[in-house]
């Protein structure tokens, strides 16, 4: 019987999705054996129902998908299972976990061929197109044919996994934090395709940038239409020439994002003319500032609708306050509808609020307040992260959180005293001051603390030692043992401090699997610089 189904989420902890898999009709609820087995699969989309599901949305007068990842993924994520029952997913089981002691009568697999064939005779979907290769050559012939037949494939890949067959070889070569030592994915270079583009339109991002879209002439990539690809910037305009009726080629960066990689001069129309960046803010029609050598064009006014709606969703996110079930259309609907006018608003809504909106259910609007709610015991570095204040990432967050344990208190500092702060440079201090001198900006939080909205860090003393005490940490590269975040922990715990950037202040630099510029600097500056194992060997 299907018990519990699961997110991936961070390799630790995922999203509980057991009644939206229970849905999807290519997962067996009753296997065709008695075995207790946990088993992880992908959920995908068919192209074909992808393209049908668009199709409706757009009837409908929704938001599209970008992809059928993404579609797989927002479907999955529902907080009504009705509406993923509604979608039309399917699932590829790659992998399983059999414990003996719970499974004395099953034979259990001992090569990975083996253990794909025993999950299609329990009656799970396996992926046919599995083949068993005796050398590195045959792999790289098969690897070669499918890229020449990913096309007429009914669903979308970016590549092939190569496994060692052998489960014994597979224990005895383990795996780091990232990935399995006795796997690797081989990802096929981007499909191109030549197009025109029909306009370009600028859009208005949560922070006020400006960021130009080309509007293509359709185009088939990698089994997805492609209508539309970033221009990133005005001096990304400038430097490749684009313009509007030029034919150029695309392509779809990590077969996701598409992007104009070039364009075929030699085929513009005559009457041409460079494009030019708009003078004021596309959305609210309100001024537009470009700032010392950024490259970023940015709207100002701070009750833009554009920029509102974007602020809503980084809000909502995982990383920061983490409301479940609100996104892209929810956020439009409320802003358009001026439900919401500001982030506060957010904690403010009734359930009669939501039920005036698009398609939504009495258990959905439930589902959503309850999510809002839960988002307000977060605490202040999540927060500080949520309001979108530029220049101030999660890392800075957190920095600041550690320092001034309630937002007043970051209020009152005064931006020398940030400055000082190790991973808090003049250019995020400055930016911090500007965000808290805006009457705006502290009508915001005033109205957050009278919804009940936690503005202090809970402290929690995890230290265990001192071995690290005194000692600023920078760590670079890919470790092998843990995440890089689980390894700042660490310092922490024993004592030491971590930061984001090299300085004369810093005593180690951890140099981990492609290190980046951190390296460099830490040569330049003379900073000691150790490899993970030594790192480690002054924790013990």
């Amino acid at each position: 019987m299907f018990i519990k189904g699961s997110t991936r989420g961070d390799g630790i902890q995922g999203e509980d999705i057991t009644e939206n898999l229970k849905t999807i009709k290519a997962i067996p609820l009753r296997l065709n054996k008695s075995v207790n087995i946990d088993v992880r699969g992908e959920v995908y989309m068919p192209l074909k129902s992808f393209y049908e599901l668009n199709e409706e949305r757009i009837k409908n007068k929704e938001t599209i998908f970008a992809n059928p990842r993404n579609a797989a993924a927002g479907s999955l994520r529902q907080l009504d299972p009705r509406i993923t029952a509604k979608r039309p997913l399917s699932i590829f089981c790659y992998a399983a976990i059999i414990e003996k002691s719970k499974n004395d009568k099953v034979n259990i697999p001992s090569k990975q061929s083996e253990l794909l064939s025993f999950l299609k005779n329990l009656g799970l979907r396996v992926n046919p197109n599995i083949k068993v290769c005796t050398g590195i050559e045959e792999v790289i012939r098969f690897c070669a044919s499918f890229e020449e037949k990913r096309d007429k494939l009914e669903y979308e890949i970016d590549g092939i996994v190569v496994k060692v067959n052998s489960i014994e070889f597979q224990n005895k070569l383990g795996s780091t934090m990232k990935s399995p030592r006795w796997a690797i994915a081989y990802k096929f270079p981007p499909q191109q395709k030549e197009t025109v583009i029909e306009s370009i339109d600028v859009q208005v991002g949560r922070t006020g940038i400006l960021t130009p879209v080309a509007h293509l002439k359709p185009v088939k990539i990698g089994g997805v239409i492609v209508k539309n690809a970033t221009l990133h910037n005005e001096d990304e305009i400038k430097r490749k020439d684009i313009r509007v009726g030029d034919h150029v080629i695309v392509q779809r960066a990590g077969d996701v994002i598409p992007q104009v990689v070039k364009v075929i001069k030699e085929k513009r129309p005559i009457n041409s003319k460079p494009f030019k960046m708009p003078t004021k803010c596309p959305v609210c029609h309100g001024e537009v500032f470009r700032e010392g050598n950024e490259a970023a064009i940015r709207c100002v006014n701070s009750s833009c609708p554009a920029k509102l709606v974007e602020s809503i969703k980084h809000f909502a996110s995982r990383q920061a306050m983490d409301i479940e079930g609100i996104g892209d259309a929810l956020a439009s609907e409320l802003v358009e509808k001026k439900i919401v006018k500001d982030l506060a608003d957010l904690y403010y809504l009734r359930k009669e609020d939501i039920l005036k909106l698009e398609r939504k259910a009495d258990k959905s609007a439930e589902n959503i307040l309850n999510a809002i709610a839960s988002s307000k015991n977060r605490g202040l570095s999540r927060l500080l992260f949520g309001l979108g204040i530029l220049h101030v990432g999660k890392k800075a967050a957190e920095i600041l959180a550690k320092k001034y344990s309630s937002l007043a208190q970051l209020i009152e500092a005064n931006e020398e005293s940030l400055m000082h702060l190790e991973g808090i440079g003049p250019k995020i201090a400055s930016s911090i001051k500007k965000y808290f001198r805006d009457a705006h900006n502290i009508k915001l939080i005033e109205k957050l603390s009278k919804a009940g909205v936690l503005l202090k860090e809970e402290k929690q003393s995890l230290q265990i030692s001192n071995k690290l005490n005194g000692k600023t940490f920078v760590f670079t590269g890919g470790l092998e043992k843990m995440p890089r975040e689980e390894a700042e922990k660490l310092v922490e715990m024993h004592g030491g401090k971590t930061s984001s950037s090299v300085s004369k202040n810093t005593d180690y630099v951890v140099v981990g699997k492609d290190p980046g510029s951190k390296f460099t600097k830490a040569q330049q500056l003379g900073i000691k610089t150790i490899n993970e194992e030594q790192f480690f060997s002054m924790l013990s």
